[in-house]
C-alpha cells in the first residue's frame, strides 16, 4: 500500500501554499496527517492567526474520522447538528465542519492520510488542499 511520506507531505504543503499565493488569498495554514490522524507536517504562513494549526488539523482529522471530506461534514452538521456537535468531545483532534479537509487515497481507494487547509474562505481552503494533493501526484477521495 502507498504511504504518505514526509517528503510528499511537504510537496502537498508547498503546492497548497503556492496556490494560495497565486490567488492572493489570506495567510494559509496547511496540515498533513497520516491515516491514523497523526500529524506528518504543518506549515503556517506569516501573519496567520493563532488557532489555524488546530483548525487545519481538525479539518483533516475530522475527514479521516468520518471517512468523508470536511465539506461533507459541514453538510451533515446542517442536517444533524446535535450528532456532529457531539463528536467534538470524543474526537482527539476535533472535527471542523467546514470545507478544506480532504482525504488522500491510494490507487486502491484506501485512505493514506488527509490534508487540512485553513485561512481564507472554506471554498478557497479546499481549492488549495486539492491543488496540493494533485501537485504531489496523489489522489483525493472523490
Amino acid at each position: 500500500m502507498a504511504t504518505l511520506s514526509l517528503d510528499l507531505a511537504r510537496q502537498v504543503i508547498d503546492a497548497a501554499m503556492r496556490r494560495g499565493g497565486e490567488l492572493g488569498l489570506k495567510p494559509l495554514s496547511v496540515a498533513v496527517l497520516d491515516p491514523g490522524g497523526h500529524l506528518i507536517a504543518f506549515q503556517r504562513a506569516d501573519r496567520a492567526s493563532t488557532l489555524r494549526a488546530q483548525i487545519a488539523i481538525g479539518k483533516a482529522a475530522g475527514a479521516l474520522a468520518l471517512g468523508v471530506s470536511s465539506r461533507k461534514i459541514g453538510d451533515m452538521a446542517a442536517e444533524r447538528p446535535t450528532f456532529i456537535g457531539s463528536l467534538g468531545a470524543i474526537a482527539p483532534a476535533g472535527i471542523v465542519p467546514a470545507a478544506g479537509g480532504i482525504i488522500v487515497i491510494a490507487a486502491d481507494g484506501a485512505p493514506i492520510g488527509a490534508v487540512g487547509v485553513t485561512g481564507d474562505t472554506s471554498d478557497n481552503d479546499e481549492l488549495c488542499a486539492l491543488a496540493g494533493i494533485e501537485a504531489a501526484g496523489l489522489a483525493a477521495q472523490p
